[in-house]
């Protein structure tokens, strides 16, 4: 029987996070994100994951109202959460255009050292000109450079981690410790995007290199995946989808010399758990609503639309105006390829089931990935993970910090009893807990 795995996303700064609940707490406050991690741990889970934002989405020029709270740095959080946890992983999202690999690889080197081989970096990459207009070179690489760039960074990292034999420093009883002979190897790197000449600082870590993640959907994230990752944060939440998904990456690591166990697939996923499968399902029904309030559904439509719709009835009509391709409305987001066709397809789904614009943008964004009671949610889980459809899943919860007490405390211990789920952690590194293997 395969096992699952399973890791905590912390419900940052988007539309997943209800934020008028009572038991909402703070987004930055230390103690949030201690309480999610140790109920990760608690549950035995494989790691806690931090989004990143390195910048203020705006929309119609004025700051989002999702991203008024921002987002704490990752490795600085990850490296307090070392000190309060034993071992739980810990992936911070690391943005590869706008870092440079000698100085990402020492902090990730760090983390790795001070959670004694827990860390892990998901690596991703912007062509956003706003993103980029925060950082000295003011501008952004082309859509076609960010997985050239990814590349490069991320094999020049590991060339950096590699540098120090793991037997380089010995201790000696009268002189103290010392280096042996050989013990670093200089790095001499000259790319299309980096060059790097010298010897490393930071010892070889635990798990030889941090665990690579990896989110990209595209053909060429998926090859970026099959060639450098570790595990891939996927964002197909159907059975059908997921053993599609799963099938393509998996098909594509034998020409880089690697196995299947040697990538895992975890997609995110939303949960709403009840006594009872209706109970469950009337939940997921009002947080539906409270994640998409009537002024964030106007948002979401005008990404769309690319005009203000603040004039619309949020509980009215799609409008019968057509989008304006060639504007936008909101900065620091993914923007929409071909907003026709989207609208169109918006208009279709509208009239088919005769949804109001808020019923519309819940019914494309709002649902939540397993919706029942425990048992119910702990079959589904197991069922996406026999069928190769997933190798687990990264859970997002809707409340920060308590959201995922309630999976741990009913869900995971059935999860166990059926054979599915780790009793207890038999390694001490995040590359055991994934069994992905030593580092290359």
């Amino acid at each position: 029987m395969k096992q699952v795995h399973l890791a905590a996303h912390f419900p940052g700064v988007n539309n997943t996070t209800v934020w008028a609940d009572p038991r909402s707490r703070s987004q930055i406050d230390f103690a949030s994100f201690q309480h999610l991690a140790r109920t990760a741990e608690r549950g035995k889970f494989d790691f806690f994951f931090l989004a990143e934002g390195l910048r203020l989405r705006e929309l119609k020029g004025r700051i989002h109202d999702l991203d008024v709270v921002g987002r704490p740095e990752a490795l600085t959080v990850l490296a307090a959460l070392a000190a309060v946890t034993e071992r739980l992983g810990l992936a911070a999202t690391v943005n590869a255009t706008f870092n440079e690999p000698y100085e990402l690889a020492r902090r990730l080197a760090t983390l790795d050292h001070l959670s004694q081989g827990r860390a892990a970096w998901n690596v991703v990459t912007t062509s956003d000109a706003f993103t980029g207009e925060n950082f000295r070179r003011g501008g952004y690489l082309d859509r076609s450079e960010r997985y050239t760039r990814a590349e490069e960074f991320v094999r020049l990292s590991r060339a950096l981690w590699d540098s120090w034999r793991p037997d380089a420093v010995l201790a000696d009883q009268e002189s103290g410790r010392f280096l042996r002979d050989g013990a670093i190897r200089p790095v001499r790197h000259r790319g299309r995007h980096f060059t790097v000449e010298g010897r490393f600082n930071v010892p070889r870590g635990p798990q030889g290199h941090p665990v690579i993640i990896q989110a990209g959907d595209s053909d060429e994230g998926r090859e970026f995946a099959a060639a450098t990752a570790d595990v891939i944060f996927s964002r197909h939440g159907t059975l059908e989808e997921g053993r599609a998904f799963y099938a393509d990456v998996k098909r594509r690591l034998p020409q880089y010399g690697r196995a299947s166990y040697q990538l895992k697939i975890m997609p995110a996923a939303t949960f709403a758990l009840g006594d009872t499968d209706a109970e469950a399902a009337e939940q997921a029904a009002e947080i539906r609503r409270l994640q998409v309030g009537p002024q964030t559904a106007l948002a979401f439509l005008e990404q769309i639309w690319g005009r203000d719709m603040s004039a619309y009835d949020p509980d009215g009509p799609l409008p019968e105006v057509e989008p304006v391709v060639e504007q936008d409305v909101s900065q620091g987001r993914v923007q929409v390829a071909d907003r026709l066709a989207v609208a169109a397809k918006w208009r279709a789904i509208a009239q088919e089931k005769g949804l109001s614009i808020r019923e519309l943008v819940i019914e494309l964004t709002g649902r939540q990935s397993f919706v029942g009671s425990p048992t119910t949610v702990a079959r589904q889980i197991e069922e996406f993970v026999q069928a190769d459809a997933a190798d687990g899943f990264i859970l997002v919860p809707h409340l920060t910090p308590g959201g995922l007490d309630d999976f741990v405390a009913k869900v995971v211990p059935l999860l166990q009893e059926r054979g599915a789920f780790r009793t207890d952690y038999e390694g001490a590194t995040l590359r055991e807990h994934l069994g992905l293997g030593a580092a290359a």
